[in-house]
């Protein structure tokens, strides 16, 4: 699993944070119980990043900040998958542990980024 080298460069911090999540998934041994859930965690882990990449190109501050809402959102869902995939796997329960703590990281930032834009908004709106 890559290390987080620059924890501020959200971009490529959630960018190496979906290939850690893929890396992952292809080591897992798959039958009929983890397959759903390993395909749930790449859509979610990945799906982080992708977002993170269209809330940089928004078009208006609405839109950013519905994106990145999104982005806390697919975190947490990532989360979950995560719970879930550790009662198949005890033994990996470490390495689990890990990506469960990232994912937890960045639910954190991108709810800083909602509060903050939301805090924003409602001083530009007394503004006025």
């Amino acid at each position: 699993m890559e290390k987080f080298p620059n924890k501020y460069n959200l971009e490529e911090r959630t960018a190496i944070f979906g290939e850690n999540i893929i890396a992952f998934c292809k080591s897992v041994k798959q039958d009929t119980i983890t397959r759903p859930i390993v395909s749930q965690l790449i859509r979610s882990g990945t799906s982080v990043g992708a977002n993170y990449c269209e809330a940089n190109n928004a078009s208006s501050k609405k839109d950013f900040r519905n994106k990145i809402f999104i982005c806390k959102k697919e975190a947490q869902e990532t989360k979950y998958w995560l719970r879930m995939i550790v009662g198949c796997l005890q033994e990996r329960k470490e390495e689990i542990g890990k990506l469960w703590q990232e994912t937890q990281e960045l639910t954190m930032i991108f709810q800083k980024i909602v509060n903050s834009l939301d805090k924003k908004i409602v001083t530009e709106n007394l503004d006025n």
